[in-house]
């Protein structure tokens, strides 16, 4: 099966990693916007089976991006993961609160990136 991506970063670089890494993965494609605003109008065209979001951008943030995906019946199902360095115990659980699925931790490994976001999947 192929798995649409979708991730979420307002850095250029992270994206453009990210995207790589997934995409050495050839079960995966990925597709990847700069914003929040941008996802929520990507998301229902790109129909993503995973959206991987960055917590920290400007504009709207990844919680608000996730409360208005989940808010969205062409999105709420979508397993959304942060990838973020808000690790702490105390922000993994507000994430989860707020429907995350789960967290992947910033700076990501690029060679298990593809392994990290297939977890979420199963």
């Amino acid at each position: 099966m192929n798995f649409r991506v979708l991730y979420v970063d307002d850095e250029p670089d992270i994206r453009e990693v990210a995207a790589l890494s997934l995409e050495l993965d050839d079960t995966f494609t990925v597709r990847t916007c700069s914003s929040g605003t941008e996802a929520l109008a990507e998301a229902p065209k790109f129909e993503p089976h995973l959206i991987l979001l960055d917590v920290m951008m400007p504009g709207m943030d990844g919680p608000e991006t996730l409360r208005q995906l989940k808010a969205d019946p062409r999105t709420a199902d979508v397993p959304i993961v942060f990838v973020t360095a808000k690790t702490q115990t105390t922000e993994i659980a507000r994430f989860m609160a707020i429907g995350a699925a789960g967290v992947i931790r910033k700076p990501f490994d690029p060679m298990t990136l593809a392994e990290q976001a297939r977890d979420f999947l199963s």
